[in-house]
């Protein structure tokens, strides 16, 4: 089951964290997979664990919000058969401590970033008979977070986005979904308590790790697992949907 072998992926920001537990379960899985990566030097350690498990995959340094560079890199690939839109960047701020400069930022890699990938990649798609598209949303898409903005704001877009592809491409044998997770453990979320609570990592992690009523964050893997599942041909029959994983904070976060 979830064989990708054969398959072309694309997958955004795959140099760290969810991305990169992305890359690695699809290339053990068999697809051969494109990195599209602002951070090469991430990207290479990405690519050097793909190679030493035997899997096949490349390296290119994209900044996602360039939309020449995003369309040079896929024509590039041969073919696209599954994309994964992971790529994005955060902000810590509500509506008052959120500057114009922080809104175009936000939205310039999440949301212009994800349109110009879905534009490129549905062009392949549909000259190769279809697809399967992933879409990274948020659980801030969902319910209010706090400090969470323009963030917010931009994973709402790509919960949007994620319908109207799903809708407009049934004919083309496109499918788009998209996951939702909560709080997951990459390396942002290690830095972020380590710039703003010195001192108190383990306290804060703790805390952190609290706020989802299943009592710790989820793993990158974990979202893989499920990215993987939703990519497959297994999950042909499922399209225009939004997955959380979240350990309960929507529906049990009372």
């Amino acid at each position: 089951m979830f064989d990708l072998t054969g398959k072309k992926v694309v997958i955004t920001g795959g140099g760290s964290g969810i991305g990169k537990a992305i890359s690695i379960v699809f290339a053990k899985q068999g697809a051969e997979v494109h990195v599209l990566e602002l951070r090469e030097e991430a990207a290479q350690e990405t690519l050097a664990e793909i190679q030493a498990a035997g899997g096949m995959a490349h390296v290119h340094k994209c900044d996602v919000s360039k939309q020449a560079e995003v369309k040079a890199v896929f024509d590039a690939v041969p073919k696209v058969d599954i994309l994964v839109n992971n790529a994005g960047i955060a902000h810590v701020g509500s509506l008052e401590h959120t500057t114009e400069e922080d809104m175009d930022r936000i939205y310039q890699v999440n949301v212009k970033g994800a349109y110009n990938c879905l534009q490129a990649a549905v062009l392949h798609m549909k000259e190769n008979g279809g697809g399967a598209i992933l879409n990274l949303s948020s659980i801030a898409a969902q319910v209010g977070i706090p400090d969470r903005f323009a963030y917010s704001m931009s994973k709402g877009a790509m919960h949007a986005m994620t319908l109207s592809v799903a809708k407009d491409y049934l004919s083309s044998n496109i499918r788009c979904n998209s996951v939702s997770p909560a709080r997951v453990h990459t390396p942002f979320v290690d830095g972020f308590i380590a710039k703003n609570y010195p001192g108190k990592e383990d306290e804060m992690f703790e805390k952190l790790s609290k706020t989802q009523p299943i009592g710790r964050m989820a793993k990158p893997e974990e979202v893989a697992a499920l990215a993987l599942f939703l990519c497959s041909d297994e999950a042909g029959f499922i399209t225009g949907c939004d997955y959380p994983i979240d350990g309960g904070f929507i529906k049990l976060n009372n």
